[in-house]
């Protein structure tokens, strides 16, 4: 619960600080953040059709060796999301994190699912977020011995074209003087990748909700228990 509370402590704060003399209007917590307010579909009930191939591309884990993006995904079910450690928007990276953590209690909670999903958080800010940043940032949210991993790249040449393949833009600020600020705008795009390597769904910041989630996952385990001689991407 440790890292859970920091993180809400994190986003409420970096939303809600301002000078004595603004006059914001309060921030709107995306569904996320609050309980489900309706009954999800009971997993396996639905489709999940398949959506596109999941991009490959060279990364460095968080203990600093480089691989590629595939050996992360595929074998499982993966929750895919793309963030940055510094952001402060409350509905963007801080939410992503908030319910990836959710998702991996529910799942670990379930012996039949404790082993079974991997999540991965990708870095689109390779100036800051070196393997101990994502290292460090991840170790306040990882549980036991679950599957989660933290990536990031070795520069803006490397990893625009992961960014490009995921349809996930990003706008980085920039002084008079063209040096990088450490902000960026950016969408919240979070991807759901079965164990071929299909994305199946993508969840934006009013869609994204750990019981979703989480039952999209129970659904792909499902469909793969149901057809054992599918492809698994490895």
């Amino acid at each position: 619960m440790r890292g859970t509370l920091l993180l809400l402590i994190w986003a409420w704060s970096a939303s809600a600080l301002c000078a004595p003399h603004e006059h914001k209007p309060p921030v709107v917590l995306a569904p996320g953040y609050a309980p489900l307010s309706f009954t999800p579909p009971e997993p396996g009930s639905y489709a999940l059709p398949a959506m596109g191939s999941a991009a490959d591309g060279a990364v460095i884990d968080s203990d600093g060796n480089s691989a590629q993006l595939h050996d992360f995904l595929g074998g499982k079910p993966t929750v895919l999301s793309f963030i940055f450690t510094t952001c402060d928007d409350v509905n963007g990276c801080p939410l992503a994190t908030y319910v990836m953590r959710s998702v991996q209690d529910a799942l670990r909670a379930d012996p039949e699912t404790a082993d079974r999903a991997r999540l991965v958080s990708f870095s689109f800010d390779p100036v800051f977020d070196t393997p101990d940043v994502i290292d460090a940032y991840g170790s306040q949210f990882r549980a036991g011995d679950f599957d989660w991993q933290f990536l990031t790249t070795d520069g803006a040449t490397t990893l625009d074209p992961i960014l490009n393949a995921y349809g996930q833009w990003v706008i980085r600020d920039y002084d008079e003087n063209g040096e990088y600020m450490g902000t960026m705008s950016h969408i919240l795009r979070v991807f759901l990748i079965d164990e071929s390597r299909q994305i199946r769904n993508i969840y934006s910041t009013s869609f994204l909700h750990a019981d979703t989630v989480a039952n999209d996952v129970r659904s792909l385990l499902m469909e793969a228990a149901a057809d054992p001689s599918a492809d698994t991407g490895s």
